[in-house]
């Protein structure tokens, strides 16, 4: 088993940034792609960012190219998204996702998800 727990959610005004983090326990994570999704109210989960165990290949939705950026330390077993030029419409629950295949997880078909962490941008 694999647990996921996000942090660093939290309320910032337009044009801000956060930077969320997401720490694995329980069996190998190195070896996992790992993701972030997110839940805004009244709408259907959506793929924000994923990388590789390695770090050789990062993805990321249109909407937040060149804002976002998502990154991984695996000696320390996180996975970090960093979040700039911050906009209301990414207000959103964001979720940690785990998957051994990249693909799946860009499709959202993964082994493990977190709880999520609420992020407000204000307007």
């Amino acid at each position: 088993q694999v647990q996921l727990v996000e942090s660093g959610g939290g309320l910032v005004q337009t044009g801000g940034s956060l930077r969320l983090s997401c720490a694995a326990s329980g069996r190998t994570f190195s070896n996992y792609a790992m993701g972030w999704f997110r839940q805004a109210p009244g709408k259907e989960r959506e793929f924000v960012a994923a990388i590789s165990w390695a770090s050789s290949n990062k993805y990321y939705a249109d909407s937040v190219k060149g804002r976002f950026t998502i990154s991984r330390d695996n000696a320390k077993n996180t996975v970090y998204l960093q979040m700039n030029s911050l906009k209301p419409e990414d207000t959103a629950v964001y979720y940690c996702a785990g998957d051994s295949s990249l693909g799946r997880l860009q499709r959202g078909t993964v082994d493990y998800w977190g709880q999520g962490t609420q992020v407000t941008v204000s307007s």
